[in-house]
């Protein structure tokens, strides 16, 4: 009797864990899953390990959870992101949360996955500032904690461990950091209408309708990404040193074919992090032009952008609201993408854009929500 009571509980632990799981991807497609670096347990919980060592950096202060908080739903809420020693760099750091779907990293995709990522903030001079990766491999082969992770996890001895069993592992963390499952996954494909109140559908119908934020920040069928996987020169940053494109251009382009590495130039010069995608692809029609974010969990991760030059929401919708510029008459750069113009909204309309954002949130941390004003 005893036992099959312990089997019933134990079914009905399983069962709320499954149930659990699946709402938290309510809204979100499979995790795409590299078939050279499947899922484990065991892994999962050794890139947890490795994700948060501050061994991993110069002066022992910086980990990966330094710019992607799990108490800040991945990010650090600072407008740039600060290194070893105080060095402060010129990017936003970006959300984890659900960058497993991202086709690019970075938010000007200098990477292809989560693998390759993860070895550049070691050795950026303004991040982890190791002149190489060799510190790293000595922590993981020294540490009889790691030692034993790698040689359970990947079969490998120490003398056999390299850099990309340690890339693997961090990935194979990030990918379990998804979240669904928000009042608009209610609403929207499980048809709570009470999911959503007055504002936040009408912010909805505007978001696909006259706003046409939904033209990059995708909607499917069956699930919504929040982001086209695109890059776009929306006037972020760009519009403020127009003038000096030809210049940085021309100068970017020869330091990079003189050997220069983009990861470096990019966090260590302000202007010439505004070139955007431009920097990677050296097309012209890249200037300025920088990833789409994933708008799931967005009133969380202020503030915006790459530059992170918005402070709240409403900024950011102002920005749209006219035509890719943060002030009214700002001078919007030659090189803005297509499709974006003034929106013509009114004060109200804007605020209902916000509130339908802030229906984005994820169960799981829609208690840490901030108490965000419209304004």
């Amino acid at each position: 009797m005893q036992y099959l009571l312990l089997l019933v509980l134990s079914m009905t632990a399983s069962l709320i864990h499954a149930q659990s799981a699946d709402d938290n991807m309510l809204g979100l497609p499979p995790v795409p899953i590299p078939a050279d670096n499947p899922q484990t347990p065991a892994k999962i919980q050794l890139g947890d390990k490795l994700f948060h060592d501050k061994r991993f950096s110069i002066d022992g202060t910086v980990s990966c959870a330094n710019c992607h908080n799990d108490n800040l739903a991945f990010t650090d809420g600072l407008q740039f992101s600060v290194g070893h020693h105080g060095l402060v760099g010129t990017r936003n750091a970006p959300t984890v949360l659900n960058a497993a779907y991202y086709k690019e990293q970075f938010w000007d995709g200098r990477e292809p996955d989560l693998e390759n990522q993860s070895k550049q903030p070691p050795v950026n001079p303004v991040e982890g500032g190791l002149a190489n990766h060799e510190p790293i491999l000595e922590v993981v082969r020294t540490d009889p904690e790691y030692r034993s992770a790698f040689q359970s996890v990947f079969g490998v001895s120490p003398e056999q461990l390299n850099l990309q069993h340690v890339a693997k592992a961090i990935a194979s963390f990030e990918r379990t950091l998804v979240a669904g499952n928000s009042a608009f996954d209610r609403y929207w494909f499980k048809g709570e209408t009470g999911a959503m109140n007055e504002a936040q559908v009408r912010g909805f119908n505007l978001f696909i309708g006259q706003a046409r934020c939904v033209s990059c920040h995708t909607i499917e069928q069956d699930h919504a990404l929040f982001t086209d996987n695109r890059f776009h020169n929306i006037g972020v940053g760009i519009n403020h040193i127009q003038e000096d494109v030809p210049r940085l251009t021309k100068a970017f382009l020869e330091a990079k074919y003189k050997g220069g590495d983009v990861d470096k130039m990019v966090l260590s010069d302000k202007k010439s992090s505004e070139l955007g995608r431009f920097a990677v692809t050296d097309e012209l029609d890249q200037i300025g032009a920088f990833k789409t974010p994933t708008l799931r969990n967005v009133d969380l991760t202020a503030p915006y952008m790459h530059d992170g030059s918005l402070k709240t929401l409403k900024d950011v919708v102002i920005h749209y609201n006219n035509g890719g510029a943060s002030q009214p008459r700002e001078r919007v750069n030659d090189f803005l993408s297509g499709g974006i113009r003034p929106l013509n909204l009114t004060d109200e309309q804007m605020d209902d854009l916000v509130a339908f954002m802030k229906a984005l949130t994820s169960s799981k941390f829609a208690k840490s929500a901030p108490a965000q004003a419209a304004n």
